[in-house]
């Protein structure tokens, strides 16, 4: 029985997590969850799973929580410290990083200190801070599993695998989101409703958003850069209408290897949570017989963001938190309907053209030039809006 630690159970990825768990109860536990202020939620997660322990930062929510709650049998957390030490409890074997966005930093480094292995969804964390956290992670020889399906997919084409030194390709597949071939100036004016329905995929309001500019798969290449070491050459970002293949490796012999599988988060979540046997799930079966795969080239008119995210991870240090930061300020505008859709990519281009970035490199830096970032981005939402 392995005890796992779910970090950000209420979001997309958390529902994803939790019915793999369902599914295989002889062999996993939900042992603790944290949350950010879906308490609604969060009460049903604890009824069926019974965690011993749930964190929740934020103390009015969690006030609210426990004013709402007779459960005497969870310990409630909250500070840095308690976090700290739920990460670090010796019943403690898994830990998922689930939290979306910027917001999952500290979690995911001070998961990374643990020594234990790690399921990292928080694609956030590693763009802001990996030059940060992939070393404190071998130091302390924490693993780090990625259950983005991208990533996984990458992991397990790996898997056997010496290292990289023979890889000649990586190619990342995009789905190209709901505005698949559609020009970039034809988008000023779409809704914020279009932008997030997903032809494939069910996710978070951010994710959905990203996906539909791009900017996801430009974080998922820098991601890659840091998770399995590779210079950014290495990789090609490709739009894969029905996202069936999710990743491609190819070899210095030619070989090609790809991981297949429906549009479905608890095929990798699945994946990286077995041990020697793949644990089992309910999963909508690939039709062979009729499968049509098709790979476009990504959008011209999109490639700047794909610079910036190449010259992320050239440069390094505190670059992809001006990036990762300059973008979840335009999305979170777009999403008030602050500004139009089209112009999610100016708040990222103006922005990132005036960054000033630091040498230094600390849990502390990565914060502040975050929060300045966001200032910017803020009076470049202004300038426009």
């Amino acid at each position: 029985m392995k005890n796992i630690l779910l970090l950000g159970a209420t979001g997309s990825i958390g529902k994803s997590v939790l019915s793999v768990i369902n599914e295989n109860k002889s062999e996993l536990n939900l042992f603790g969850i944290s949350l950010n202020n879906n308490i609604n939620e969060a009460t049903k997660i604890i009824n069926e799973f019974e965690p011993s322990f749930i964190y929740i930062e934020d103390t009015a929510t969690l006030e609210d929580f426990i004013n709402h709650n007779q459960l005497k049998d969870i310990i409630h957390l909250n500070g840095d410290g308690e976090l700290k030490d739920l990460i670090n409890h010796q019943d403690v074997d898994i830990i998922i990083s689930a939290i979306s966005g910027f917001a999952g930093l500290k979690a995911t480094y001070l998961a990374a200190s643990s020594g234990k292995k790690i399921l990292l969804a928080n694609k956030e964390s590693i763009v802001a801070g990996g030059d940060l956290i992939l070393p404190l992670a071998k130091e302390s020889n924490s693993e780090i599993i990625p259950i983005d399906s991208e990533h996984n997919a990458i992991f397990q084409c790996l898997s056997g695998e010496k290292g990289v030194d023979d890889v000649k390709r990586v190619t990342i597949t995009a789905s190209g989101g709901p505005f698949i071939n559609k020009k970039l100036l034809d988008l000023k004016n779409v809704k914020k409703s279009d932008a997030l329905n997903h032809p494939n995929w069910e996710m978070g309001n951010k994710i959905s958003i990203d996906s539909a500019t791009l900017v996801n798969k430009c974080l998922e290449l820098i991601e890659a850069k840091y998770l399995f070491d590779l210079d950014e050459k290495y990789f090609d970002l490709v739009v894969h209408p029905q996202s069936i293949i999710h990743s491609i490796v190819t070899y210095v012999d030619g070989s090609s290897i790809c991981q297949l599988s429906k549009p479905d988060m608890r095929i990798p979540i699945a994946h990286a949570l077995s041990n020697e046997n793949r644990l089992s799930i309910n999963f909508d079966s690939i039709d062979f017989t009729n499968l049509e795969l098709s790979f476009q080239e990504f959008p011209s008119d999109r490639m700047g963001i794909q610079d910036i995210a190449r010259e992320v991870c050239n440069i390094g240090g505190l670059l992809g938190t001006i990036f990762n930061a300059a973008n979840e300020i335009a999305v979170e505008n777009f999403l008030n309907e602050q500004i139009n859709f089209d112009e999610i990519y100016e708040v990222i281009y103006r922005t990132f053209d005036k960054n000033n970035m630091s040498n230094d490199l600390s849990l502390e830096s990565i914060n502040e030039v975050d929060m300045l970032t966001r200032i910017e981005a803020q009076k470049v939402v202004k300038s426009i809006a």
